[in-house]
């Protein structure tokens, strides 16, 4: 590995320095070669892999630390947070150069635990492992993992479970959190740390008039462009505090998320969510709130004569974000229909299909791959209102008629995925696991790594067929 140590160049007020506490019996869950390939590990660290994601192997050129921040959950002030069950241990470059944070989750507590045990469950590595992988193959940015490990000690959660360790990567583990504590706890690490911010991960921001406004701009843009895309796959957080975005547009922190299977815009996936504050159709504007916290943390930056300007300066900066959204979503929403974005009537064909999907209660992202192989009949036979069908159907034939419709599936077979990770699915590969069999998990890190395209030798009729209609979704604990 090449390492380039940054974080722990900062002022030590934002992390604590510790090393992992591994588990008793560690033993091999899964691990993703082209990853570790990616990241230039050596044949040595692959060979190794058992090891270092399992806490036992750790670096001298990168002590391992937790990170503290804050947080507002749920739309509440939550003080002070920080990583009370994972560890930075290492920060790498990838073969482009690129940093790359190495993060072991399970790794015991920190003094940011608050009353926890530090650990991971397999249930719940198995479901971010797959996650991550399943995001990146759909083209959403998300942190990555290089491999989990079970191993034979418990884990007491409501019942007692199998311990896990997880080494997930990201090209950033700032979050919107970290500014929240430094702004409560710590003001004068504010300027400095903003500086490294912007230098590690937005650098061309530098040259801008107002570095900090480019920066600014930049991550309004990448959360918005990360969260159209969560709502174009049907993807739902469950959790999006503060604490649990990052500032680079990168998903991260998977709890008790979930690919929507019936088109249900307000699916609560969180059990503990019992207000639905984070369901599905309410993503962008939490994205909005979010970054609106975080934005109040960064006023301190203006000297007092300016800071009424820089507050109408911010202020303009997130009104950007409505238009990217928009932008971006509604542009994947047309490619996803096979639709030209640049037709006046496009948008509101495909809001009417969504519509169906709605009231008819239809499987989201196998009603995509219907419309896309032209299935018309298929899909209306599974609606009630024929009527409310004809009627999208004509109009969606008429804006096609005079376009070049080549081009036009061929943006469908990019936009629509035949897999998705269904709960269900990951719940049989978590069974299998806890069984000591992981060939669930490598046959769905298979077929996810090539979600837009069929792969018969691969799947199984689970794997696409659309939820029994006396069958519930699932809401998954936060409990991980």
């Amino acid at each position: 590995m090449h390492f380039n140590p940054r974080y722990s160049s900062l002022n030590p007020k934002l992390y604590h320095q510790q090393q992992p506490s591994p588990l008793r019996g560690a033993k091999a869950g899964h691990f993703n070669e082209n990853l570790a390939d990616e990241l230039q590990w050596s044949e040595q660290d692959k060979a190794n892999w058992v090891e270092i994601c399992s806490g036992q192997k750790t670096f001298t050129d990168f002590p391992p630390l937790a990170m503290v921040y804050a947080g507002h959950q749920f739309g509440q002030w939550a003080g002070q947070l920080g990583d009370g069950r994972g560890l930075l241990i290492g920060q790498i470059l990838n073969k482009h150069g690129e940093t790359i944070d190495l993060h072991l989750k399970g790794a015991g507590s920190t003094p940011y635990s608050r009353m926890g045990d530090g650990r991971a469950v397999l249930r719940s590595v198995i479901r971010e492992y797959l996650a991550g992988h399943a995001l990146n193959a759909l083209g959403v940015a998300s942190s990555h993992a290089v491999g989990f490990t079970t191993s034979t000690q418990g884990v007491q959660r409501e019942t007692l479970e199998l311990g896990a360790m997880l080494l997930r990567t990201s090209e950033c583990h700032i979050r919107f959190g970290h500014f929240e504590w430094i702004n409560q706890y710590a003001p004068e690490l504010l300027a400095e740390f903003t500086q490294k911010c912007i230098e590690w991960h937005y650098p061309e921001c530098l040259e801008a008039e107002h570095p900090i406004l480019a920066f600014v701009e930049k991550v309004i843009e990448r959360t918005a462009m990360m969260i159209a895309k969560w709502q174009l796959v049907g993807f739902a957080h469950g959790v999006m505090n503060t604490d649990n975005l990052n500032i680079t547009g990168s998903t991260l922190d998977f709890g008790p998320y979930g690919f929507m299977e019936r088109f249900r815009p307000n699916w609560i996936n969180n059990h503990s969510d019992y207000q639905g504050r984070y369901t599905y159709q309410n993503q962008p504007s939490i994205g909005h709130w979010n970054l609106w916290t975080w934005l109040n943390n960064l006023i301190a930056l203006a000297t007092p004569e300016h800071k009424e300007q820089f507050k109408q300066d911010l202020a303009k900066c997130l009104e950007k974000f409505e238009p990217i959204f928009l932008e971006h979503y509604g542009q994947g929403l047309c490619e996803k229909m096979g639709l030209p974005h640049f037709h006046k009537d496009s948008l509101d064909c495909s809001f009417a299909f969504l519509r169906i999907l709605q009231t008819e209660q239809l499987d989201y992202t196998q009603s995509f791959i219907r419309l896309q192989n032209k299935q018309y009949k298929t899909l209306r036979d599974d609606c009630l209102d024929i009527r409310q069908f004809d009627s999208f159907l004509q109009q969606y034939q008429s804006i096609r008629e005079h376009q070049n419709t080549e081009e036009l599936d061929q943006n469908m077979r990019k936009a629509n995925p035949h897999y998705i990770l269904r709960n269900h699915m990951a719940q049989k590969a978590i069974e299998l696991a806890e069984r000591g069999d992981f060939s669930e998990v490598d046959r769905l890190f298979k077929l996810l790594n090539r979600p837009y395209t069929q792969q018969l030798d691969l799947e199984v009729e689970q794997d696409t067929a659309p939820l029994p209609s006396d069958v519930p979704e699932i809401s998954v604990s936060c409990s991980s």
